[in-house]
């Protein structure tokens, strides 16, 4: 993408209040949909769905999001206020557990392929091992290294339109192989290696092992 050269903004309402005031009212329905537990289409959303993302916050307010994911139903819900979300081998950088450890409010986004609405459910949350659990969360023949346990503040269906307007699952939509650097090359350039890393293909297939 083309960089784009515009003068620095210097905003006549420091605080953004003025501009917030300027959309419109919610209408009720917007309000209304918001519950505070997980009703039976929530629990069928999460059933369907194989991709969440997670956000944290650190202690200084710092946001952190990550992307989770697995079979359909990856994400188990306990019961009407509570869901379990394991945590599977990744980078061990564990920036969200460690923001959770310290700040313990969280929020999930739930997507399934082919379907634009999402939903949201936010909560407080309490890291556990998953043999304390109770509950068999074994996938890829792999337990969790541990589990996050949402409890359940408030959940609500997001309006389908931001999905809508991408055409995140338009077929027509997917970027062809090749268009983008090789993934290889940008963490080279990101870490200033000297030599190459293997090439894209050899990178998918030993994470594959890793799942």
């Amino acid at each position: 993408m083309d960089a784009v050269t515009a003068p620095d903004a210097q905003p006549t309402d420091p605080d953004g209040r003025a501009v917030v005031d300027g959309y419109r009212a919610p209408g009720g329905l917007v309000l209304d949909k918001v519950i505070d537990h997980l009703d039976p289409h929530c629990r069928e959303f999460i059933a369907h769905s194989p991709f969440a993302t997670l956000a944290t916050a650190d202690p200084e307010g710092w946001p952190e999001i990550s992307p989770r994911g697995g079979d359909r139903g990856f994400v188990h819900v306990l019961d009407e206020h509570r869901l379990a979300l394991p945590d599977r081998p990744g980078n061990n950088r564990v920036d969200s557990l460690r923001n959770l450890a310290a700040n313990p409010r969280a929020a999930l986004m739930f997507f399934v392929p082919g379907v634009d609405q999402t939903l949201r459910v936010y909560g407080t949350t309490s890291l556990v091992r998953h043999e304390d659990l109770g509950v068999d969360l074994t996938e890829f023949g792999r337990a969790p290294l541990s589990v996050l346990v949402l409890h359940v503040r408030k959940a609500f269906f997001q309006c389908p339109k931001s999905v809508m307007r991408s055409g995140l699952w338009d077929p027509a939509q997917r970027v062809a192989p090749g268009t983008l650097t090789p993934f290889g090359r940008v963490i080279k350039d990101h870490c200033a290696l000297e030599s190459d890393l293997p090439d894209d293909a050899t990178i998918w297939a030993d994470l594959a092992q890793e799942l």
